[in-house]
């Protein structure tokens, strides 16, 4: 069985999971980089023990050539809290070499 520390960081990786895979794609402006942000931590965060969710979309980095570009990992820095059974991890995601890395930054 599965500690709540493991279990924790098992929440969080699936709701990185989700995040990333259900947003990247979607169409993104600096005008609607905010509402997106909302869209996104709002989504997130109904899902079950994610206690926060905060969304950074880089608009000084997008590619708007033709008005908007498609999100993906390098336009966006990304924090959740995760509480499990009294177990809060702290999860992370930005651009590390290249690819959107999601990793721990604390549990407690």
């Amino acid at each position: 069985m599965a500690s709540d520390a493991q279990q924790a960081c098992f929440e969080a990786g699936i709701k990185f999971g989700a995040l990333y895979h259900q947003f990247a794609g979607t169409p993104v402006s600096p005008a609607s980089a905010p509402s997106l942000e909302t869209a996104i931590e709002e989504s997130i965060e109904n899902q079950p023990f994610c206690e926060g969710v905060a969304v950074d979309i880089l608009t000084d980095r997008l590619d708007v050539e033709h008005g908007y570009t498609e999100l993906t990992g390098e336009y966006m820095e990304v924090e959740m809290r995760i509480d499990y059974e009294g177990t809060e991890v702290v999860a992370e995601m930005a651009m590390q070499d290249g690819y959107p890395l999601m990793e721990l930054a604390s549990v407690e």
